[in-house]
């Protein structure tokens, strides 16, 4: 066999491994669809009245707001992935999984490799469940087949860079807590953006942080391809962002996962 072979066939038996493990132990999968959807039932159904006057066309309400959220939610849920990326990471080094594996005569990349196609899988899956979700609530989008396409190349560009993300922070953490705590804040960036209402809403100050990070250009894009929005130059900065980010999180994840050591 050559050694392409060999790569490929360790990933695939890790990787049947990855999502037996997802199958037996569910919670993570539930913690990724319910966060954005109790967050989504949230600001539609109780907040949604009062944020959709304002940041709707002709000052809709609950049934106009949920297009305008969604897809601030949307990304909530590649960041909840990213975070049960890493507490996943974090059990397989903390149980010492990660440390047998790498005595045996595998393919080392394949565990990372087989890591980051489960993570995203998962985190497409449940994004394709909130969106189901959206739907009933009577979300109403116009995209066209070729923007749903590109709507679903972003989703998987930016799910795979939070995922390299969060393989980092698994690698990295001295401990289970420390790699469920230290994404966190991830989860909640989207409200500081235009997940939730326009920046131009904001301060001065924060509608700066709100314009610049990283979330905001995603989400924008995401709204003007399935609404018909303007995009602007959003799309090739959410591009530039999922790069960096990818990058950032390859980077940080072999420099950790080269490390010959346990926690």
């Amino acid at each position: 066999m050559s050694t392409v072979t060999y790569a490929v066939a360790d990933s695939v038996t890790l990787l049947r491994r990855n999502v037996k493990n997802q199958l037996r132990y569910p919670t993570t999968t539930i913690s990724i669809i319910g966060i954005p959807v109790l967050f989504l039932l949230l600001f539609v159904y109780v907040l949604g009245g009062a944020l959709g006057a304002g940041v709707t066309p002709a000052g809709g309400g609950s049934d106009d707001y949920v297009n305008y959220v969604l897809p601030g939610l949307i990304i909530m849920t590649a960041a909840t992935g990213m975070l049960g990326t890493a507490v996943a990471t974090s059990v397989d080094i903390t149980e010492g999984i990660i440390a047998r594996f790498k005595t045996m005569a595998i393919f080392r990349p394949s565990i990372l490799i087989a890591r980051v196609i489960t993570s995203v899988g998962q985190t497409i899956a449940s994004m394709a469940f909130v969106f189901g979700v959206a739907f009933l609530m009577g979300f109403d989008p116009n995209a066209t087949a070729v923007e749903w396409l590109a709507v679903l190349g972003l989703l998987a560009g930016i799910s795979f860079a939070l995922t390299w993300l969060g393989v980092a922070f698994g690698l990295a953490a001295k401990t289970l807590d420390a790699a469920s705590n230290a994404p966190f804040p991830l989860i909640l960036l989207p409200f500081v953006g235009s997940g939730v209402v326009p920046t131009d809403s904001m301060p001065t100050g924060l509608r700066w942080f709100a314009e610049y990070q990283p979330f905001t250009p995603v989400i924008e894009t995401l709204r003007g391809l399935l609404l018909g929005t303007e995009i602007g130059n959003s799309g090739w900065i959410s591009l530039a962002w999922c790069a960096g980010i990818a990058l950032l999180g390859f980077m940080w994840s072999m420099k950790h996962f080269n490390k010959d050591r346990t926690h």
